[in-house]
């Protein structure tokens, strides 16, 4: 299974959190193709404060395909995911979230997070990777 992995899980993942996310992720490593979307990249690399702490992730992060998340379609489409949500009462706090759902949405692969704006995309076709706590 093809997977896409929020900043989200990264950066609990990076920063030694144990989360039922992290767990996940740790448990899929070599057995699923886990994507890493540029967006994304540039999230989890921009929060390392050390030069060796930055380079350590993107070494281990090169590991894994590397996929470009935003272009015409993904935009236009995430508009209008965001459009519908707003119709249907939900705001969606973050732009990058909803490029990233749409992204996902419109290339059928699942997301592994652990950020609650994400739910509201799940009306919109979102497949979210599930896992027992």
């Amino acid at each position: 299974m093809r997977l896409l992995v929020d900043s989200s899980v990264w950066i609990d993942y990076f920063n030694g959190r144990l989360t039922p996310e992290t767990d996940a992720l740790d448990a899929m490593l070599g057995r699923e193709e886990i994507l890493v979307g540029d967006i994304i990249l540039g999230e989890v690399l921009q929060g390392f404060r050390r030069d060796a702490d930055f380079q350590q992730a993107l070494e281990a992060l090169r590991l894994f395909p590397w996929v470009a998340l935003l272009g015409p379609e993904v935009a236009v489409e995430s508009a209008q995911n965001y459009r519908r949500l707003r119709k249907m009462g939900m705001t969606v706090r973050k732009t990058i979230d909803s490029f990233i759902a749409t992204w996902c949405i419109i290339n059928h692969v699942p997301l592994l997070h652990s950020d609650r704006d994400f739910e509201p995309f799940e009306r919109q076709g979102l497949r979210v990777i599930h896992f027992s706590p």
